[in-house]
């Protein structure tokens, strides 16, 4: 069963509609993460959880209760530790008294507040650094701070807005496992918000791609990466080499398509099983760069085979991208570091049917 279960959520602002008639459930424990470009309504969906938006419809249901329905939850009341872009830790404040405000405000005994922020320091990090204001710490320790407030009041669910987008690449990177591991530790149901790709796939369980107030697409890294629901998906998550074509013939019995491109009169793909294909429909074939075979001599195959000249040559440390022009049009290729080749020579490229696929 769910434990947080999102049930036509509408909300606009002015004529712009923010979120369009969702609906999302998260399991208990589950990492759930709102992966989309800025403006595409995955921020306005995770402020209606918290209650800090009032959706115009829908409905928000947080372990079996509802959150507008029955009137509105104040977000107070709603069992939620929530984690802001910005941090937002009192400046004035030293760490100690950031992370157990809420609980004087709660008026627990002394000893509770003592007991709880000692083991929330200690599980995020921080434990010897209680008597330092802000501005004494790093990036990196005033998220913990604000994760340690998020937290400290055990929370049923912990929202995270964007945590991480304000701090360097490789503290970025630390992090994203530091709280990976300790969402897992402690069991608790979390909604993760992101425009990174590489955060959402690394931190979730499961992934909601959302575009325009739309979710387009629920599942696993994995199932989103392989199996992109369309263009728009396969366009954000990782790198994607897309020809426009129209499918001009269809096969019985099998998940293959031909496709006429720029590349190709005939180019064989598979379909992803996500939609029918119809004949003379307009699609992309698509394949990732790391799934295009490159040969320096013409291999046996001769279905999707192509001729092309390395047009750029760019060196990332343990592997190469080949911008490789073929008839006037590019396509990028990852190849080991090692290879030798150099801008303007020659290539033959294999785009396997099997890796090959249409998308709309």
């Amino acid at each position: 069963m769910a434990f947080i279960e999102i049930k036509n959520l509408f909300k606009r602002f002015k004529k712009v509609v923010a979120v369009n008639h969702i609906k999302l459930e998260v399991s208990e424990g589950e990492l759930l993460t709102l992966l989309g470009p800025s403006g595409c309504g995955k921020t306005t969906t995770l402020r209606c959880i918290a209650g800090l938006e009032r959706p115009e419809e829908g409905d928000i249901v947080i372990d079996g209760k509802p959150m507008l329905s029955k009137g509105f939850v104040h977000p107070s009341k709603r069992g939620i530790g929530m984690v802001f872009q910005n941090y937002a830790v009192w400046p004035h404040m030293k760490v100690y008294k950031n992370i157990v405000y809420g609980l004087k405000l709660q008026k627990l005994p002394k000893q509770t507040i003592k007991e709880k922020a000692k083991n929330v320091l200690e599980l995020v990090g921080l434990d010897g650094l209680e008597d330092r204001y802000p501005a004494q710490l790093s990036g990196g320790q005033q998220q913990r701070v604000a994760l340690a407030r998020a937290l400290v009041g055990n929370p049923k669910v912990l929202l995270l807005d964007e945590p991480l987008s304000n701090l360097d690449a490789k503290l970025r990177e630390e992090l994203r496992f530091e709280i990976k591991s300790l969402v897992k530790r402690m069991g608790i149901t979390s909604v993760y918000v992101t425009h990174d790709q590489a955060e959402a796939m690394v931190i979730s369980d499961r992934i909601a791609v959302m575009e325009s107030g739309n979710v387009v697409q629920i599942g696993t890294s994995h199932e989103i990466y392989e199996k992109p629901a369309n263009k728009f998906v396969a366009d954000f998550i990782g790198t994607m080499n897309f020809m426009s074509g129209e499918i001009v013939q269809l096969f019985k019995d099998q998940d293959l398509v031909q496709v006429r491109t720029k590349f190709s009169e005939k180019m064989l793909c598979k379909t992803p099983g996500i939609k029918v294909a119809s004949l003379g429909e307009k699609v992309y074939a698509s394949i990732r760069p790391e799934d295009v075979e490159v040969f320096t001599q013409p291999p046996q195959t001769k279905e999707n085979l192509f001729k092309g000249i390395i047009a750029h040559k760019a060196y990332l440390g343990n592997f190469l991208y080949f911008f490789i022009n073929v008839n006037g049009n590019m396509i990028r290729v990852q190849v080991p570091h090692h290879m030798p080749q150099e801008e303007g020579q020659e290539l033959y490229l294999f785009l396997n049917p099997q890796k090959c696929m249409i998308l709309f």
